[in-house]
């Protein structure tokens, strides 16, 4: 059915053009009704370029998407007892955003979470296929009391699997709570910046810096920071998600 028969079904053509504008349809050499449905299909089917000559839809092809990082932990990045905007993550992606970087931060942690619960989950995780990866593993390996070489073991698997997928990484480390005993802790302590250095990643010495063993920044079970807490830690490894956004960037 041609497209000036449809439209002819539901106007007349005469309540559309006047006298005059009849005579220039004819003129150019065509009926008016259909002149009208020419014009009216290059209205809605044929992309309409930009000043640059290219389309809507091109343009929108074009447009950049923000960098992903994945922030992959436990209770601590996935904001334990905190309001979803009060978590790492969502902190985090605000603070680059004031700084002007176009940052999803993903929040990937899961509460009670041990190194070996992390390695289980990895390939499921990187399904929102990101650019980079804070790994923030092993404060519930040591409450626990797992053995620092199992714990050293799957913290290495997940470094070998984001290097073989070219994922840019920033691993923070974490320390052993006292009651562990010094052997314990120097045994657990020294896995974060010896695997960072056998892994050629960035590395954030204590996500916890600051905020440890200080009340007013955590909330009542001690373990866990709150929203002011949270700011600490932000700023704290801020400079390193900036030059992790660096290395991003000349890749």
């Amino acid at each position: 059915m041609g497209l000036d028969v449809s439209i002819g079904r539901f106007m007349r053509c005469n309540t559309i053009l006047g006298d005059r504008d009849k005579r220039f349809a004819y003129w150019v050499g065509a009926r008016p009704c259909k002149a009208l449905a020419i014009a009216l299909f290059i209205l809605c089917y044929v992309p309409i370029a930009a000043a640059d000559g290219s389309t809507s839809g091109e343009q929108a092809a074009a447009a950049p998407r923000p960098t992903k990082i994945l922030a992959f932990g436990d209770s601590l990045t996935a904001g334990y007892g905190l309001a979803a905007e009060h978590s790492f993550p969502a902190q985090l992606q605000a603070a680059l955003a004031e700084r002007g970087h176009d940052v999803e931060v993903i929040n990937s942690g899961v509460s009670g979470e041990t190194t070996a619960g992390g390695l289980a989950r990895l390939g499921w995780a990187l399904g929102d296929d990101p650019d980079a990866v804070i790994v923030e593993l092993g404060a519930n390996d040591a409450l626990r009391g797992i053995e620092p070489a199992d714990t050293r073991r799957n913290l290495d698997a997940i470094l070998e699997q984001l290097t073989e997928r070219g994922i840019v990484i920033l691993l923070a480390g974490m320390r052993a709570p006292p009651n562990m005993g010094d052997d314990y802790a120097a045994e657990f302590d020294a896995i974060f910046p010896e695997l960072a250095q056998a892994h050629g990643t960035a590395y954030y010495p204590f996500f916890l810096d600051g905020v440890a063993a200080r009340p007013e920044l955590n909330l009542s079970d001690g373990l866990h920071p709150n929203a002011d807490g949270v700011a600490v830690i932000v700023d704290g490894i801020l400079p390193h998600v900036l030059r992790l956004l660096d290395a991003l960037a000349v890749r």
